[in-house]
């Protein structure tokens, strides 16, 4: 096993370049599977440190491999797409890019949910490893994937022949920034993350006149009743030990307040870990979907389309236990949580189950320590409470660039010392 102290030494000098990028990636977000500048300037750092890269893979992804003699290989994964939010004024590297969404409509984008930051960090860690290849031997595969904010970039590498394309490896290890601390880091043994599915609901009606409703069937009223009744699947279906969220985040109808339209969409989104809790959540929503409309005399029934789906994130136990304990002794016990299971998604496990091997993801604080009065182990209540942004937040920008990206570069080295074998000694 590779001495973490050893990968680490020499990363204060690489911080303030380090910072630098994490700027430029904020500033210059980019959509799902439209990550083109994001990924040249990847491929662009991951060949001055050394590494073989080949770009394309999956559309817009990334991977470089750095060879270091005999030893284990260890995958280490990024994501780099951002999300349609408009972020407000707060930092004067804030982003000010538009894009076109999944509905080919102009959006805001910006790094509302802290791709950058993990970007960052995984260049630093290879730079780390570039720099320091007589501390360690093995292969180090870098993946900076696509679009996984829509739950589709860890498949498209996969099916792009990524198995076959790359050395096998036997680990692999990601991170993702949190509401949390900075310095402070979070992982759970087994199910850590919900499956999630997101579906487009339409609902027909017939237009008319505002002033004459009664010749009209609305679909916003139905489309209104529609996310009344879907609360009642949470509350009154699921059983109270199981867990299951339902959340309508977008209706869209019209364009004047005097023309009822014809039709009503609506956006929803559910997260599970149960698979038979799934199916009768997903089952519920067809029924309520299909009998709000047939209440109301819908001229034609509804139609339910899926727009992406997450499947479960469940971290190998052994491996994360490992993990884990190298941070406490590497960082301090106080600076490392067993956390819960949490209704977030992701798509970073596939690689592993692909390959059929263990696989760790864990979270890292980003914000000023100041903002959790509660303390590091309780640090949702300060997002409840309004004192710290959220992921998705138009505010979601970390605090304390340093410390916090700093602890994620020696967290990813720290894990991957786990795994990467014992130097060379120079002759």
């Amino acid at each position: 096993m590779t001495r973490a102290e050893d990968l680490i030494a020499g990363l204060e000098d690489r911080l303030p370049n380090l910072e630098a990028l994490y700027r430029d990636l904020h500033e210059h977000p980019e959509l799902s599977f439209q990550e083109k500048r994001t990924a040249t300037v990847m491929a662009g750092r991951l060949a001055a440190a050394g590494f073989e890269v080949t770009t394309g893979v999956g559309g817009t992804g990334v991977v470089g491999v750095l060879r270091n003699g005999q030893g284990p290989a260890v995958l280490l994964r990024a994501d780099m797409d951002a999300l349609p939010v408009q972020e407000i004024e707060k930092v004067p590297y804030r982003s000010r890019a538009t894009g076109i969404d999944q509905d080919g409509l102009a959006a805001p984008v910006m790094h509302a949910c802290g791709h950058d930051t993990h970007m960052t960090a995984l260049v630093g860690a290879i730079e780390q490893l570039a720099a320091r290849r007589g501390d360690w031997s093995g292969t180090v595969l870098a993946v900076l994937q696509p679009a996984e904010e829509v739950g589709g970039g860890a498949r498209a590498m996969l099916d792009d022949g990524f198995l076959e394309r790359f050395p096998r490896f036997d680990v692999a290890l990601g991170q993702h920034i949190t509401s949390a601390p900075s310095t402070h880091l979070y992982a759970c043994p087994g199910v850590f993350m919900a499956a999630a599915d997101s579906l487009r609901i339409t609902v027909h009606g017939r237009g008319g006149h505002g002033s004459a409703p009664h010749t009209t069937i609305d679909p916003v009223v139905i489309a209104a009743s529609i996310v009344m009744r879907l609360q009642t699947i949470v509350a009154r279906e699921v059983a109270p030990n199981d867990v299951a969220v339902v959340t309508v985040a977008a209706i869209h109808a019209g364009r004047k307040e005097n023309v009822i339209p014809a039709e009503a969409e609506l956006k929803v989104n559910v997260r599970t870990f149960d698979p038979d809790v799934r199916s009768h959540v997903l089952a519920a929503i067809t029924r309520i979907v299909q009998a709000e409309a047939a209440a109301a005399g819908a001229p034609r029934a509804p139609e339910i389309a899926p727009i992406n789906g997450f499947p479960v994130l469940t971290n190998d136990v052994e491996a994360t236990r490992k993990v884990m304990a190298a941070f406490s002794e590497a960082f301090g016990a106080d600076h490392v949580h067993e956390t819960t299971p949490k209704t977030g998604s992701e798509d970073f496990g596939c690689f592993a189950e692909a390959a059929g091997v263990p696989s760790v993801f864990w979270n890292f604080g980003g914000f000023d320590p100041a903002l959790f009065p509660d303390g590091p182990q309780r640090p949702q209540v300060a997002v409840t409470a309004g004192r710290a942004p959220g992921g998705h937040s138009p505010e979601f920008v970390p605090t304390g660039l340093e410390p916090t990206l700093r602890r994620a570069v020696e967290a990813m080295l720290t894990a991957a010392a786990i795994w990467l074998g014992p130097g060379v000694p120079a002759v």
